[in-house]
């Protein structure tokens, strides 16, 4: 049937089909052999038999491994049957070192129009996925308003402990020190021109409108935010949501339900906390830096921010908050792999809250001029 004293192969009638291998696969009998290995098609199921291999040397092994990995494709290489195990320990010895080869060789670089194609795709890929997150969320939290009984409180209280009660300390002194350093940075302008009671103009302004309620939101999404992610992060990783699904149990409503309701309500009430210490903080240095007394800072304080400014900056913290709450969750859903995917997502929560909230905080700001506010 064939030459035992060169290396042949053959291809069986056999379902699935068998490969019969033999003869001397060396470097001196392979021969033109290795040629024409590449024209045999794969075929699904295909078995390899290497009873008839009399002698395998490196180079029968490198073009061995060489035709096992064309007939595999992009899957796994067909099994080789009743192969001596000298043979099978230097065929995958050879496959080892093809593998670091490979994986030492750099690949090429991509052209840079590629590149931005693929990470447009990708960016475009994500924020499909974002919005279908968003839609699912909205379907639950119709769902729990539809049944009550469905909503999870002790959650909810738990998370609006753990986001706002745990955070007033950092808040506080972050908020605090913003408006000692807006009231110290303003005093040498305000100096100039003899308007030193104007500092509360622009420690109130400038605190209730915009900084509190944006270094409110930053601060929990560095902290809540990410501890979303890492949290769910790790529950995908171990299987947990999995086994939830299993179960029955709802993980949108478990998980990011309570998360989006406590934290819309704790991050008005920490916007809140910030307005009063960094506009402390402010009356402090104005009175050390302009000899602007409580009194007199709180006449004009009074007079100058009017309760439309106010609710302006209280108006944008539940926002902020769903978009935090959110983008943390989505990132922790999509952790895939172990430990390594697991700090990936929890970066990229902040990076992307951070990025969102300050985009918001822009819209805002124009859609207030635009109505005059």
């Amino acid at each position: 049937m064939h030459d035992m004293s060169a290396a042949s192969i053959m291809l069986s009638n056999s379902t699935p089909q068998q490969l019969l291998l033999a003869g001397d696969w060396t470097v001196n009998g392979i021969g033109a052999l290795a040629k024409s290995l590449d024209e045999i098609e794969p075929a699904q199921g295909m078995i390899v038999n290497a009873a008839g291999i009399d002698s395998l040397d490196s180079a029968g092994a490198w073009v061995l491994h060489r035709f096992l990995t064309h007939i595999g494709g992009q899957g796994e290489t067909p099994p080789v049957q009743e192969m001596h195990p000298a043979f099978a320990r230097l065929l995958n010895e050879v496959g080892q070192q093809a593998a670091n080869i490979k994986a030492s060789i750099p690949e090429a670089p991509m052209p840079m129009v590629a590149a931005l194609g693929k990470l447009v795709v990708a960016g475009l890929d994500q924020a499909y996925a974002l919005f279908s997150f968003v839609g699912e969320c909205a379907a639950a939290f119709a769902g729990s308003i539809r049944h009550p009984s469905r909503i999870r409180w002790r959650p909810i209280l738990f998370n609006i402990r753990s986001a706002g009660f745990d955070a007033l300390p950092i808040v506080g002194l972050l908020s605090f020190l913003l408006g000692i350093v807006v009231a110290y940075q303003g005093s040498g302008q305000l100096k100039q021109y003899g308007a030193n009671i104007f500092v509360a103009d622009l420690i109130g302004l400038s605190m209730l409108r915009e900084f509190a309620p944006l270094i409110t939101a930053i601060i929990i999404a560095g902290r809540s935010g990410s501890a979303y992610a890492a949290q769910i992060g790790s529950m995908s990783v171990s299987e947990e949501i999995s086994a939830m699904r299993t179960l029955g149990i709802a993980p949108l409503e478990l998980l990011v339900l309570p998360k989006i309701i406590a934290l819309v309500i704790a991050l008005p009430l920490l916007t809140v906390f910030a307005d009063v210490m960094g506009v402390l903080g402010g009356m402090l240095m104005a009175g050390s830096q302009l000899d602007v007394g409580a009194f007199e800072f709180f006449d004009r304080f009074v007079k100058a921010v009017s309760v439309t400014s106010y609710m302006v900056g209280i108006c944008k913290a539940p926002v902020f908050a769903i978009i935090i709450a959110i983008v943390g969750c989505f990132q922790g859903f999509r952790t895939q792999g172990g430990a390594d995917s697991v700090g990936i997502q929890t970066t990229r929560s902040v990076v992307q809250s951070i990025f969102l909230v300050i985009t918001a905080d822009a819209l805002f700001s124009v859609a207030f001029s635009a109505l005059d506010m």
